[in-house]
């Protein structure tokens, strides 16, 4: 496994959320209230769309796009009767950083 740093313990807390790019890969970290850090892929899995305005009350992530509902800690579908579930990503935490294993990383394309 190939882990890379997406950002510094400190910037999450607990019943919180953030969304950062590592190479072009978007990686969603949520800390469900009462539960462990846990890091996803940032697409809603129904509609392949960015969660950057998705909304998370500590337990569930809802997309903003069709208010689909991801548990916090095994990424299900709330919502709905479907399969669609958040993709999950290994995690690890080493000297006060916050590690994802998204696989190989390609370096974002630069501005023109």
């Amino acid at each position: 496994m190939a882990f890379t740093a997406v950002c510094p313990t400190s910037a999450m807390t607990e019943g919180g959320m953030g969304l950062y790019q590592v190479g072009k890969k978007s990686v969603l970290l949520l800390w469900p209230r009462g539960g462990e850090l846990t890091a996803w892929r940032g697409r809603c899995p129904h509609a392949d769309v960015p969660l950057t305005e998705a909304v998370f009350d500590g337990k569930t992530i809802t997309c903003p796009h069709h208010q689909w509902g991801f548990d916090g800690v095994n990424g299900k579908c709330v919502t709905h009767l479907v399969r669609n579930a958040l993709h999950a990503y290994p995690l690890q935490i080493e000297s006060g950083e916050i590690q994802v294993d998204v696989g190989p990383v390609k370096p974002a394309r630069a501005a023109s």
